[in-house]
This record gives C-alpha cells, structure tokens and sequence, in this order.
C-alpha cells in the first residue's frame, strides 16, 4: 500500500483515505468492509463505468448524467472526509 501525504506529514487523513484498502476488500468480495473503509469507492466507480459507456455509445444525456455523477460523488467525498475528520 502507497503511504498517505497527508496522513504522513500533516497527521490527518486526505479525503482517499481508505480507498486502496477498500479496493482491496472489493476485489476479494468483501463487500461489507470496502463500505466500512471508503464507502464513495461503488458510486465512483459506477461513474468510471458510465463515462467509458458513454465514450463508447454516446448518450443523448450521458454529460448531464456524467456532471451529476461528479457532482454527487464530489459532495459524498466531502462529506464522508469531514464525518470522518470530525468523528
């Protein structure tokens, strides 16, 4: 596992944190625990799938979905890192 800067330096966790070791609960199945760790992971990566469908197929609206996608996991992060911060 890469070694976190933030965590490293300023001694606070960066708003991925959790997100390697989630990735790695997700591919062995245990989908519980990648909730636990970094529960943005899922619908990031439903974003990731989206945008290369919609590379490939070119969607009426698959920009404005893409832009809600991003706007909705941007908030999520946020929030997630502050609950996170402050819990």
């Amino acid at each position: 596992m890469l070694t976190c800067f933030y965590k490293k330096y300023l001694g606070i966790d960066c708003p991925g944190c959790g997100m390697q070791r989630a990735t790695n609960a997700l591919l062995v199945g245990d989908l519980e625990t990648s909730l636990a760790l970094y529960p943005m992971l899922i619908p990031i990566l439903m974003m990731f799938v989206f945008l290369a469908l919609h590379l490939k197929f070119k969607f009426a609206m698959g920009h404005k979905i893409l832009i809600f996608f991003f706007i909705g996991n941007s908030a999520g992060i946020l929030l997630s890192w502050v609950c996170k911060l402050w819990g």
